[in-house]
């Protein structure tokens, strides 16, 4: 099931760059695009299944922070704006992300990753399934349970998985990150691992059924005592 986003921005430009990134986002549905705040309310009450709202601050009427405060059960809110003084309310008010315009599609993507980790949360044991990788110049939907391991290159990442390798330009950090703590665990500053992938430890290496990972000195130890549990 997609999760049902909304777009709320009185720039006519901005409204189209976000309507531009939802293009083949897999996991993702614009439901809708709004001018304003009183539009946007009218059109939750019409559609109440709305999970996340990418809002705008500084709109005429009504402000952005101002709609949130008047909708009894707001959705996740992702609030963008040209203006960082805003920042400190809008997470006052529990905001998932605060987008700073003008933001990169992969900005965005981080943005909507935390979103789907919290609405996923309370629909399986995990705090999510998936995560959303950009690599070959498309948008791939990984599954959690599919990653075999993480290796930095540079800028870059591979994410290798059962089906095939992935480069995408990315922190590894970053991704381990949005990644289920309880299933990886970094074990080299350049390598992050899926536990259920290891087969067994041989000194300072980690042997995949595809691959063997060397182990960090300063991981080492809490690899050995995770992998006893």
């Amino acid at each position: 099931m997609k999760i049902r986003c909304l777009v709320v921005d009185d720039e006519p430009l901005a409204r189209r760059v976000l309507e531009k990134y939802f293009e083949n986002l897999p996991g993702f549905e614009l439901a809708g695009s709004c001018q304003d705040a009183l539009e946007a309310m009218a059109f939750l009450r019409e559609d109440p299944n709305i999970e996340v709202l990418l809002l705008d601050i500084n709109m005429p009427k009504v402000s952005g922070i101002s709609m949130v405060k008047a909708i009894p059960h707001p959705p996740l809110v992702i609030f963008t704006t040209a203006y960082p003084e805003y920042a400190v309310e809008g997470f006052e008010l529990e905001a998932i992300d605060y987008l700073l315009k003008p933001f990169t599609f992969e900005r965005f993507l981080k943005a909507l990753n935390k979103a789907a980790q919290r609405i996923q949360a309370p629909r399986s044991e995990s705090p999510s399934t998936f995560m959303l990788l950009k690599a070959d110049k498309k948008l791939y939907k990984i599954n959690h349970a599919d990653i075999l391991y993480l290796e930095a290159l540079g800028d870059y990442v591979k994410v290798f998985t059962t089906q095939q390798m992935l480069l995408t330009k990315d922190r590894l950090l970053r991704l381990f990150e949005e990644l289920p703590a309880a299933q990886f665990m970094q074990v080299h500053r350049s390598f992050v691992v899926a536990l259920s992938a290891i087969q067994y430890i041989e000194g300072n290496q980690i042997k995949l059924k595809t691959a063997t990972l060397p182990i960090g000195a300063s991981y080492r130890e809490e690899l050995m005592e995770r992998l006893k549990k």
